[in-house]
């Protein structure tokens, strides 16, 4: 465990502009290319991705959800899911960093005033990384302490017309130890949830390596420290709207499961490569090569098929939220979330499956250490447990026989 000062992160405050959806996902795949490279040599290693990182903020797709009237080219979440998916089947560690950028992102648009927009777009479109201290881990000292993940122990404090203190302490801060702005999510004097947008740099607050997962190693998910932080209160602004029919759940929701397809993308990419080119035959097969054992390709029809199958539950969620923000209406953000918790279902298992056949299928040896095959494991075992897919089929089902709507949160 190592504390990494403040002053020891770079400021990011140059990017590329992109100018449209298409250039976007083009860009894009000519990266995945780059951060493939080497994605198997960084997990192994816990290497931090510095040079990966500073090129894709850097080449302007962090800010693409940028509002138009604030200078970004507002893209569609269908084009965000499909950014997500194709870096993390190069990286998922790189494609989960972006995360909770992209989702505060969605926060300041949908719940800022037009001081936070003009200030805060100015600065992601000019290259700034958002990170993440929204979550809090139980408290080992107490193990009395029940609370739900929802509850936070962070406070902020208004000191007075000006300035706000926050003191706590916060866990999973995915992209925290990178950042140039670091939310915070904090409980106010009377019960609400607000975010506290901090610079890197702020005096109180440490950012701590201490992420130590076996999975999703280099997302470097771990504390952040806020003791007596002060900031602005024109930096505060309110976790939602009250009243509001906001699918930002939805869309926090959907950038995780477009990281689970790409890294069972990854993981049936290099299942098809092993059987092409490594693999034996079984000896009761009755066939010379890998490819035409007819127990191998089932499976691998199986694995297409819920391949297919995710992706268009995804492409279907996306559409889903894009069309809630068009209405605006309860219902509308209700079936958006719906149709986000069916594609985290499929894409979650998919994800499992891809990775745990490529071991079944491929044999003893893509276990040996030279090809790295465990990360996918390991990623898509670790990235899945953010949301209990048992609790996606009980959103899905409830509604569906009951009509219930879900519960508006970040989980949903």
């Amino acid at each position: 465990m190592s504390t990494i000062s403040a002053a020891s992160s770079p400021r990011h405050t140059t990017a590329q502009r992109i100018e449209s959806e298409q250039q976007a996902l083009e860009v894009a795949r000519t990266l995945a290319q780059q951060f493939a490279q080497g994605a198997a040599q960084r997990d192994r290693q816990r290497e931090a991705p510095l040079e990966e990182l500073d090129a894709y903020s850097g080449s302007g797709l962090w800010a693409i959800t940028v509002p138009r009237e604030y200078g970004g080219i507002g893209a569609s979440w269908l084009t965000v899911a499909r950014l997500f998916t194709v870096i993390s089947q190069a990286d998922p560690s790189l494609g989960q960093l972006a995360q909770n950028h992209f989702g505060f992102v969605d926060v300041i648009a949908r719940n800022g005033n037009e001081a936070h927009k003009r200030e805060l777009f100015e600065l992601i479109l000019n290259g700034a990384r958002i990170g993440n201290a929204l979550s809090e881990k139980r408290n080992q000292r107490d193990q009395t302490q029940r609370e739900h993940v929802g509850v936070f122990k962070t406070l902020i404090t208004v000191l007075d017309s000006k300035r706000a203190r926050v003191d706590g302490t916060k866990f999973y801060s995915t992209g925290a130890l990178f950042a140039d702005l670091i939310p915070v999510m904090a409980t106010n004097e009377v019960g609400g949830v607000e975010v506290a947008i901090f610079d890197r740099d702020t005096d109180g607050l440490t950012v701590i390596n201490d992420w130590s997962s076996f999975g999703q190693r280099t997302t470097f998910s771990g504390t952040v420290e806020i003791d007596g932080a002060i900031l602005p209160r024109s930096r505060v602004l309110a976790a939602e709207i009250p009243g509001a029919a906001s699918p930002n759940g939805a869309v926090s929701q959907l950038l995780q499961a477009a990281i689970d397809l790409g890294i069972g993308e990854a993981a049936l990419a290099d299942t098809l490569d092993y059987l092409r080119h490594r693999a034996r035959p079984w000896v009761d097969s009755g066939v010379e090569k890998a490819t035409d054992d007819p127990l191998t390709l089932l499976r691998v029809g199986r694995l297409e098929t819920q391949h297919e199958a995710a992706d268009a539950l995804l492409e279907r969620a996306a559409l889903a939220i894009q069309l809630a923000e068009h209405e605006g209406s309860d219902a509308s953000v209700d079936k958006a979330s719906v149709t986000v918790a069916k594609a985290k279902i499929a894409t979650t298992e998919f994800a499992l499956e891809a990775a745990n056949r490529l071991f079944e299928l491929s044999g003893t040896s893509s276990t040996l250490d030279e090809f790295g095959y465990d990360r996918h494991w390991r990623n898509a075992r670790v990235h899945t447990l953010h949301d209990p897919v048992r609790w996606k089929l009980h959103l899905v089902g409830n509604y569906s026989l009951n009509g219930t709507p879900p519960n508006r949160h970040a989980w949903n």
